[in-house]
């Protein structure tokens, strides 16, 4: 009896430790694989050489010849205004946009002294950087000036201007929020700029060779020793045609319509010089 009970208990013993050892070279399940995230397309924006020097142009004449940092400054607004989709969608035609940037700033003369530093920031803008300070900023005036108006955030002072937001009470944007650099790609196109009509004249894409006119002293002596060959006088021309004078042809006049199918920006960025009063300067890095 007692060989028996024993016999059962070894039994028992083995079947378990079996079971035991089963359980512990079990393969375990493979872990299932992440998902691969698919990163968000980016809105890409098409620009030409045309469209490069707009931009230089901007940066140049609204930051008052100052430095990168104004150069950034004034560059990051032009960006946000053209991903912001209330404003052309090209930079010459945000740049070009009447009453909206310098005035001249698309016929004056950029000094070539300014073209290194102007190159190498429009290069920099047209690659993703931003001035941090701007943040959403679509809006600046001459540092140092004061409006009446509540709804103006400024953020930062850079190249002599002070930027700011439009934001309501609530502290919520007034304008369409711009695109961050993140999601914006820029393509380099060749070919002409969605420049408007007025302004695609005064920006040529090659500088023209200019042409020396005749000297009419010149012309005046080859005529007389022409008449005095004797070879002139005894071959005179059959049927000679008689002499035209042909006017010059001039184009045209046409008068420019603006697009109507171009955005306009509501509110425009440069609030009315009524009441205008001097305040103090906002910080270089936000206010």
């Amino acid at each position: 009896m007692r060989a028996e009970i024993s016999f059962g208990k070894s039994l028992i013993g083995i079947l378990f430790v079996g079971l035991a050892a089963a359980g512990c070279t079990t393969t375990p399940k493979p872990a299932a694989t992440a998902a691969k995230t698919k990163q968000p397309a980016k809105v890409t924006f098409n620009y030409t050489n045309k469209d490069r020097d707009c931009l230089q142009r901007a940066m140049y004449f609204e930051s008052q010849h100052s430095d990168e940092d104004g150069y950034m400054a004034v560059g990051t607004v032009v960006m946000n205004r053209l991903t912001s989709g209330a404003y052309p969608p090209s930079i010459c035609g945000v740049v070009a946009q009447e009453k909206q940037f310098a005035p001249g700033v698309m016929t004056r003369e950029v000094k070539p002294q300014a073209e290194t530093e102007l190159a190498t920031a429009a290069d920099a803008i047209l690659k993703g950087a931003r001035h941090p300070a701007v943040k959403d900023a679509m809006f600046f005036h001459t540092d140092g000036l004061k409006f009446p108006y509540n709804n103006m955030h400024y953020v930062a002072v850079a190249g002599g201007n002070a930027f700011y937001e439009k934001r309501g009470a609530d502290g919520m944007l007034q304008t369409p929020p711009p695109l961050p650099a993140y999601e914006v790609a820029m393509n380099y196109v060749p070919g002409e700029s969605m420049l408007p009509p007025q302004f695609d004249a005064l920006i040529p894409s090659a500088v023209p060779v200019p042409l020396p006119a005749p000297d009419p002293m010149a012309t005046a002596s080859t005529m007389s020793a022409i008449n005095a060959t004797p070879t002139a006088r005894m071959a005179p021309i059959a049927n000679p045609l008689p002499m035209q004078i042909t006017a010059p042809v001039t184009a045209p006049e046409t008068s420019i319509e603006p697009d109507p199918g171009m955005p306009i920006a509501i509110p425009i960025p440069r609030p009315a010089y009524d009441s205008v009063m001097l305040r103090g300067s906002v910080a270089a890095n936000g206010g």
